[in-house]
């Protein structure tokens, strides 16, 4: 059906704020959303789930405390459930998450970077 079809670059194009994800798309209990990401996000981990990174744009840094994964457009990265770790991003990069439904940006940290999961539509 043509009104389930959502592109990603005007997706992206509704965003205003970086570190609010909105959701793109659901499939079975989870979420595909797209973000924008720039400067330094906040430590937390993700006791319950792993997260997936999909750059499409620019260059993201997700800091952990042993290293440093550096993704470049194109690159997919999955942090594991449960390790600590800082997304960065020193100009504005593109993303796609996937994650578990229910799943809050900021993990177990909260904080003043913690975003409801917004609806595409501006919601």
């Amino acid at each position: 059906m043509p009104d389930d079809i959502r592109n990603v670059h005007t997706a992206l194009s509704m965003i205003t704020e970086p570190w609010q994800p909105h959701r793109l798309t659901s499939i079975n209990d989870y979420d595909v959303k797209v973000v924008k990401l720039q400067g330094e996000f906040t430590w937390h981990t993700h006791p319950e789930t792993d997260e997936l990174f999909l750059v499409l744009s620019g260059v993201l840094t997700i800091q952990m405390r042993d290293r440093d994964v550096v993704l470049h457009p194109n690159d997919v990265y999955v942090v594991p459930r449960g390790v600590e770790h800082c997304p960065m991003a020193s100009e504005e990069v593109h993303a796609i998450l996937i994650e578990p439904q229910g799943t809050v940006n900021t993990g177990d940290a909260g904080g003043d970077l913690t975003s409801p999961l917004r609806e595409l539509d501006g919601s």
